[in-house]
């Protein structure tokens, strides 16, 4: 189980995560929001692609599911942080971010 302050330190230690309100919930972007966490703690919103939803969510149907609307069929995904470990919101959290910060710049 992940709690709210655990998920923001594991976040913001994401390179140049910053936090700002988004409505009634805690957004976290680099480029772009990627994350948010629930104005109660206990749920994460994600940004990820519909594939990588549909694999979450069948691969741990008690930790992930799609936002029920047009934003959920754009990959953003509820993370249930009492049921998630600390790997799931690792692997949740390094998904969402890799699609934030955009492809690595070639030299």
């Amino acid at each position: 189980m992940v709690n709210a302050a655990h998920f923001t330190r594991m976040v913001l230690a994401l390179a140049e995560v910053t936090s700002v309100p988004h409505f009634d919930r805690t957004a976290f972007k680099v480029k772009r929001i990627f994350a948010t966490l629930a104005a109660d703690g206990r749920s994460v919103n994600l940004k990820l692609t519909p594939d990588e939803q549909a694999f979450k969510c069948q691969l741990a149907p008690d930790v992930f599911r799609p936002i029920d609307n047009g934003w959920g069929r754009q990959g953003w995904t509820v993370m249930d942080l009492a049921a998630a470990t600390e790997a799931d919101v690792q692997a949740g959290l390094e998904m969402a971010y890799a699609h934030a910060v955009g492809p690595a710049k070639k030299r």
